[in-house]
């Protein structure tokens, strides 16, 4: 009988200097996670620890890694220096890699929200990837299949993990997609038996594109059982001066504006927030010792009775 995958998650986060509180959309990922979900343990690997309001909130629920940076991706010489700004992401890509093939579990970019709790199904796979919508190399090149690297499921030592991570080097070319995306694509190819491929509305229903991130952060939408989480892809929009991909920006995510503005982002993160600035002493002392007397429990139970939906 094959191992299922640990109910536990990773994040990774803090490989630049930390210049700025903890986000609110940050601190809404990890706690819809930890609701939604109900892990067994939550990871975040991180080389600068972060810290705020927020990060105060959200600390005692999960296990701080600190991990060294990527020497490869350090000393690497990007062709187009406009990419180097992502040096940061490329980090990211390794380790998120090394945490699972270490550990295993799910990973998850930290611009996700999770909306319904994974199925039984998928922890049965040694590894679980979902598809996002096709993507072109440069303007004019056609489209082409792509496997998104900002969730992963596997277990521990996964045979397309290895793969992955023995061709990630050579396949790096200092471009976001080619090692991240394509790569496992082509993987999936060739080893069809050790990797599921979950369709986009698993993990993806709203894609990068101008009209999908309108629906995501602008109008207002329900979500059906089988969407898990929504991936932001943050890094469009996230700052005030970008508005090729979205007239929204992050300093609208604020705790007020979720409460009370109908959106599709909104409805579903409004369930993570923080409760008001007076009641958070109480709540999350006693959010933090049910957490610990729930991981007791799975510890004691027999392996049988931990795969059993919670």
């Amino acid at each position: 009988m094959n191992t299922p995958i640990p109910r536990q998650f990773h994040f990774v986060y803090g490989l630049r200097p930390q210049d700025r509180p903890f986000p609110l959309m940050h601190y809404l990922c990890l706690e819809s996670c930890a609701r939604i979900n109900r892990p067994d343990r939550i990871f975040l690997h991180c080389h600068h620890e972060p810290y705020g309001v927020y990060w105060d909130l959200i600390r005692p629920r999960l296990h701080i890694r600190r991990v060294p940076l990527n020497a490869f991706v350090s000393g690497y010489q990007y062709k187009d220096p406009s990419l180097a700004r992502y040096r940061y992401a490329h980090q990211s890509d390794f380790i998120r890699m090394e945490a699972l093939l270490e550990h295993g579990g799910i990973y998850a970019d930290i611009d996700t929200l999770f909306v319904h709790p994974l199925p039984e199904r998928l922890f049965a796979h040694p590894c679980v990837l979902g598809r996002e919508g096709d993507v072109t190399d440069a303007p004019g090149t056609p489209p082409r299949p792509s496997l998104c690297n900002a969730f992963i499921m596997a277990v521990p030592q996964s045979a397309f993990l290895r793969q992955w991570y023995e061709e990630l080097g050579t396949a790096f070319d200092g471009s976001w997609s080619q090692h991240s995306t394509a790569l496992p694509w082509t993987l999936s190819r060739r080893y069809p038996d050790w990797v599921h491929v979950e369709p986009m509305r698993s993990f993806y229903k709203y894609q990068w594109t101008r009209e999908d991130l309108h629906r995501l952060l602008e109008a207002a939408e329900d979500q059906e059982p089988d969407v898990f989480s929504i991936h932001l892809w943050a890094h469009l929009w996230e700052s005030r001066g970008r508005r090729d991909y979205s007239r929204f920006h992050s300093a609208l995510i604020t705790e007020r504006r979720v409460r009370t503005v109908d959106s599709t982002y909104n409805r579903i993160a409004r369930r993570a927030l923080p409760p008001p600035a007076l009641l958070r002493p109480l709540r999350y002392a006693a959010s933090w010792w049910l957490a610990a007397l729930r991981i007791a429990i799975r510890k004691k139970l027999p392996a049988t009775a931990k795969r059993t939906p919670s």
